[in-house]
């Protein structure tokens, strides 16, 4: 795992170019500080940077790296998990190769398909190729998002890099806020692709890739997952065949030349992850998990219960109000305002990994794949409303339902169920959006001021990222359309972005054998019956893994790996949140009516209804605009503690 940036420049000296590689790569450390490499052309006009984490090929693997002649180049960032059989087919087909690493098995295989290489790949990976003879960069990401890549194309320039901060340590790049990311971040806690923060960056979308020739820029999709074909087997098939992708894509994962962990929460997703390694290994697996003093947070006991089963080298560790300590850190580590505040339980667990090993695998995307989410439940609930009749539909109109008092608790069933109510006048996909969105359009309206929504007159709705999803999966049930587009918004931009920023602030390399691409599209051909049954989720996956776990992971609910911070923000933290968003420096930013932020913190902190979530949200974007906006970015805020 490693860190990779670039550009290209016309009339640029050569050791101006070098100076900048140098800049933007200081500000990847982190990602790879086992070694560091720059290539710039003798003209100076293309540079290639890369910091590497290093997990195969301890001594061969340094980048930039080369083919035979020189002329086709590479940085890369993540790992090729098929990369031993692709080696054999090109060394059998005349390629030379100088290493045993995943990289240059890259770069031959572009040599021998051009930028088709890139459906060849089976992994995790963001790379960037500069082809010599055509004169052309090419860049790409994985299927399912895991590793970043953004990029900025302007006048006949280009610049990339595995972070932001990468791209704007050059200061040509200008430091601007985008309006319409604004917008999308108040609704969706994150930042959708290809927009980002920054007007005139962008995010390459998963399964993409680009060519930047001849001072343009052509962006295209290489893979899309079939959510439109179900593929009918029996109960037991699917069974045995989800058992044995789940064990081939876990085996995978532990090819390493270092120390290898888990994450374990003690949900079903990482009770698995652990099962298949623990049966994979010769060796006692580490494991890692995070818990709270609030118990309703607090998952320590189930992850105790599968690491004393498989007897695996088990670490905890407590998270309490203090954590705001990092705050400052999150902020810049994160490059865009990032309001998923699990973010904070990640980056404490992947610190505590990164005390003893290298790589640690996970269960993201389990509950992507086979319904896992207790907001399916909803789904399923208001698809079968929308085909009731008159008269029940009447019973559940949301007028009768819209002064039902709401539960100030986080994880309150009622207040789930008021937001669902609330939304069945709705079409399915914008009740979706309600039932998922920070702020809905309504408190956005009040909240935004008169001149920030004045800038936003041209900025397409929030709802049009979500809508485009589903409309690539027209003909399936809505449940199962809901799945695929969580798997194609919420996984790579909320989900993947926290897990690879948290665990690459500590130089830590995290795989998950759900995100493998063939686990993903054998799941999605699969009948949202063996998914779901009744209202409960991963009906094949607890039936296909049963005897692997204990009863109690087997049956208990989905917890989700959330954070207390609604007490926090009534409690220990009420000042804090109340003085960085009433100060002076946020509210002349003109964004928000100082007088509704007043009123959200007033309602928070005396219990009338909980907004900690959205405190969090304008929170996060206030430490974002004094990290890269106020300030160079170039390091992160050291003045929290003031406002503690």
């Amino acid at each position: 795992m490693c860190g990779i940036c670039g550009f290209i420049k016309d009339r640029i000296r050569r050791d101006d170019a070098l100076r900048l590689l140098e800049r933007m790569t200081s500000r990847l450390v982190h990602r790879g500080p086992d070694d560091d490499g720059l290539f710039v052309t003798e003209d100076g006009s293309v540079g290639l940077g890369h910091r590497r984490l290093s997990i195969i090929d301890l001594a061969g693997g340094h980048q930039p790296m080369t083919n035979e002649d020189g002329s086709v180049r590479i940085v890369f960032n993540g790992e090729i998990y098929n990369f031993q059989e692709l080696h054999a087919e090109l060394e059998k087909a005349g390629h030379v190769f100088k290493t045993r690493s995943d990289t240059e098995t890259i770069v031959h295989l572009y040599e021998a398909e051009g930028p088709a290489c890139v459906e060849r790949l089976r992994g995790m990976f963001a790379f960037a190729i500069w082809d010599d003879n055509r004169r052309r960069l090419f860049i790409a990401r994985d299927r399912l998002g895991q590793k970043p890549l953004y990029y900025k194309a302007d006048s006949g320039r280009f610049w990339f890099g595995s972070e932001l901060k990468a791209i704007i340590a050059d200061d040509d790049v200008p430091r601007e806020l985008s309006p319409a990311a604004l917008d999308m971040y108040m609704t969706y806690q994150y930042v959708p692709h290809p927009m980002t923060m920054f007007s005139g960056i962008s995010k390459l979308p998963p399964a993409h890739r680009a060519i930047w020739q001849d001072g343009r820029l052509a962006v295209e999709r290489y893979w899309e997952v079939d959510f439109d074909t179900e593929v009918p087997r029996s109960e037991g098939e699917y069974c045995e065949m989800t058992r044995s992708l789940l064990s081939e894509a876990t085996k995978m994962r532990l090819i390493a030349d270092v120390p290898l962990g888990a994450f374990l929460s003690g949900g079903i997703d990482s009770s698995i992850t652990v099962a298949l390694m623990a049966k994979s290994s010769s060796e006692r697996v580490k494991t890692f998990s995070i818990g709270f003093r609030e118990k309703k947070f607090n998952e320590t006991d189930y992850a105790r219960m599968v690491a004393e089963r498989y007897n695996t080298e088990h670490t905890e560790f407590i998270v309490e109000p203090r954590c705001m300590e990092v705050l400052g850190d999150l902020a810049w580590h994160y490059d865009e305002p990032f309001a998923d505040s699990s973010a904070i339980p990640t980056y404490y667990v992947s610190k505590l990994t990164a005390q003893k090993v290298k790589v640690a695998l996970s269960g993201d995307a389990g509950d992507e794949n086979f319904a896992g989410y207790p907001r399916y439940r909803a789904v399923k609930v208001a698809a079968m409303y929308d085909k009731s009749p008159s008269l029940l539909k009447a019973l559940f109109a949301p007028g009768l339902w819209r002064h039902l008092p709401v539960s100030v608790e986080q994880k309150s069933l009622r207040r789930r169920a008021k937001k669902l109510v609330l939304g069945l006048n709705l079409p399915p996909e914008e009740r979706y959006l309600n039932y998922i969105a920070i702020f809905d359009e309504a408190r956005k309206r009040a909240l935004y001021s008169e001149g920030f929504a004045g800038r936003l007159s041209a900025a397409g709705s929030a709802i049009e990222f979500l809508l485009d999803t589903y409309r690539r999966a027209p003909r399936r049930d809505f449940v199962s359309r809901t799945t695929f587009v969580d798997l194609m918004t919420y996984l790579p931009c909320d989900l993947l972005t926290k897990v690879d920023i948290a665990s690459m602030a500590h130089s830590l390399e995290v795989r998950s054998p759900f995100l493998d691409h063939k686990v993903v599209e054998f799941a999605a051909a699969m009948p949202i019956g063996m998914k779901m049954r009744g209202f409960n989720g991963k009906y094949i996956l607890k039936k296909a893994f049963a005897d692997l776990l204990p009863p109690e992971i087997i049956s208990r609910p989905k917890m989700g790996f959330g954070v207390p911070i609604s007490r926090w923000f009534r409690t220990e933290l009420a000042g804090f949140i109340r003085r960085v968003l009433l100060d002076k420096t946020t509210v002349d930013r003109g964004i928000f009516h100082r007088e509704a932020v007043v009123s959200l913190i007033d309602e928070h902190t005396t219990g009338v209804f909980d907004h900690g979530y959205r405190l969090w949200s304008l929170l996060m974007l206030e430490l974002w605009h004094r990290t890269f906006i106020d300030a160079p970015g170039d390091v992160p805020l050291d003045n929290l503690s003031e406002l503690l």
